[in-house]
């Protein structure tokens, strides 16, 4: 008796179930078309823009009119955070850009003198979004250092014409307005306020986000893959209920290779559902006028994502068997920890949305995080291997856990 006699003897027996095979296939694929074809799409509306800011100086009149004149010139609206509380928001993605008003705003627009107010853009705001923040900074703060010369060069002229003798009192109205159209053109050229444009530093590089193929295609594979661990277990439950561990223990073989045998079988399959399910995928889903899936230019590096993927399955599988005492709580604790598990590691919401939510720190302690990770890095960040050995290594170590365990806790008799 070895491993791989195990093995064919399960192949054999899950091959003549041909209604299970069916709906294993059928099943994730229905969920893959009829999710992608209803997902609402992207809606740009006429709500205005948020615009997140840090006010240093929170007391300042000049500062308080940038503010006011934000949200007074349409297309914008200031949401106002602390500067600790929005390098967090902007470090995990909730938010993509940041405005900081420093703290000598109103004491350096007072005296004359040029500022310098910082946009911060993350590496994945959109380009329209940037522009239009642009723009309404610019039309403000330029409206704003106008207003902020015209008073200053009016005063200087009042000061001028108040501490002299009257016959040098020479300068009229029309000349205060000369005055201030002079600083007005001024202005064009030598504005007091100057908007800089940067990326935060320590920030990686931009990292483009799925679409709804992108994100459905992967992350449905990866939870029905996670359906084979239900199949795993029931198999080695059954061989258990009827006593088969025990003949099979009397021959020369070990109890790792004997659940590794039962794994094998299922492997396989989940190799299989993988490829129909990305080939269906990238062939089908344009006839019915869906993005085209694209595989990525490493396929080495799937072919290694796929693999491991199959093998954190079955391992998972050989776990639950492990702490489930009947079929019901098989069923039960398969499913519930595929689906949650799916949902905490990024298959059913983009992994960027679980970063908003706050929940990215948890998604990185599932397997699915990993293995979908790999996936989009591949299909739709065109990387490669090199680029995805991080997240190979954790679907290994996963595995390895999970058989490990799984082996330790299994009760053979």
């Amino acid at each position: 008796m070895s491993v791989l006699h195990v093995a064919i003897k399960d192949l054999q027996i899950l091959l003549k179930d041909r209604g299970e095979i069916i709906s294993m296939f059928l099943i994730p694929l229905a969920f893959i078309f009829a999710i992608s074809m209803t997902a609402p799409p992207i809606e740009t509306g006429d709500e205005p823009a948020t615009l997140p800011v840090v006010n240093l100086d929170p007391d300042g009149e000049a500062s308080q009119a940038l503010i006011d004149g934000l949200n007074a010139g349409g297309g914008v609206r200031v949401e106002l955070h602390e500067q600790d509380e929005a390098q967090d928001l902007l470090e995990s993605r909730a938010i993509y850009h940041l405005l900081t008003i420093p703290a000598s705003f109103s004491q350096e627009i007072a005296a004359g003198r040029p500022v310098t107010l910082h946009l911060l853009n993350h590496p994945n705001a959109s380009d329209t979004e940037t522009e239009l923040f642009l723009r309404v900074i610019n039309g403000v703060a330029q409206d704003g250092s106008l207003q902020a010369q015209l008073i200053a060069s009016l005063s200087q002229m009042g000061d001028m014409q108040a501490t002299g003798p009257d016959e040098l009192q020479v300068f009229t109205p029309e000349r205060n307005v000369a005055q201030a159209m002079s600083q007005f053109e001024r202005s064009k050229t030598a504005p007091l306020v100057v908007i800089e444009k940067r990326q935060p530093q320590g920030l990686d590089e931009a990292i483009e986000n799925p679409n709804w193929v992108q994100q459905n295609v992967p992350g449905y594979t990866i939870i029905m893959v996670f359906g084979v661990a239900v199949t795993t277990a029931l198999s080695i439950y059954s061989e258990k209920r009827v006593g088969s561990f025990r003949r099979l223990l009397a021959a020369p073989i070990s109890k790792a290779a004997l659940l590794a045998g039962k794994m094998l079988p299922n492997f396989i399959v989940a190799l299989i559902l993988i490829v129909v399910l990305f080939a269906v995928s990238a062939l089908l889903l344009p006839v019915v006028g869906l993005d085209r899936l694209t595989l990525g230019n490493d396929p080495l590096a799937l072919v290694l994502v796929s693999l491991l993927l199959a093998l954190c399955s079955t391992g998972f599988g050989v776990l639950v068997a492990a702490f489930a005492r009947t079929e019901g709580q098989i069923s039960t604790m398969g499913n519930l920890g595929i689906w949650l598990l799916g949902f905490l590691g990024g298959c059913l919401l983009p992994p960027f949305a679980l970063e908003a939510m706050k929940l990215g720190g948890i998604s990185r302690l599932t397997p699915h995080h990993w293995a979908i990770t790999a996936y989009q890095d591949l299909m739709v960040r065109g990387r490669g291997l090199a680029d995805i050995t991080t997240q190979l290594l954790a679907l290994l170590v996963f595995s390895a856990i999970f058989f490990a365990i799984g082996v330790w806790r299994f009760d053979f008799d």
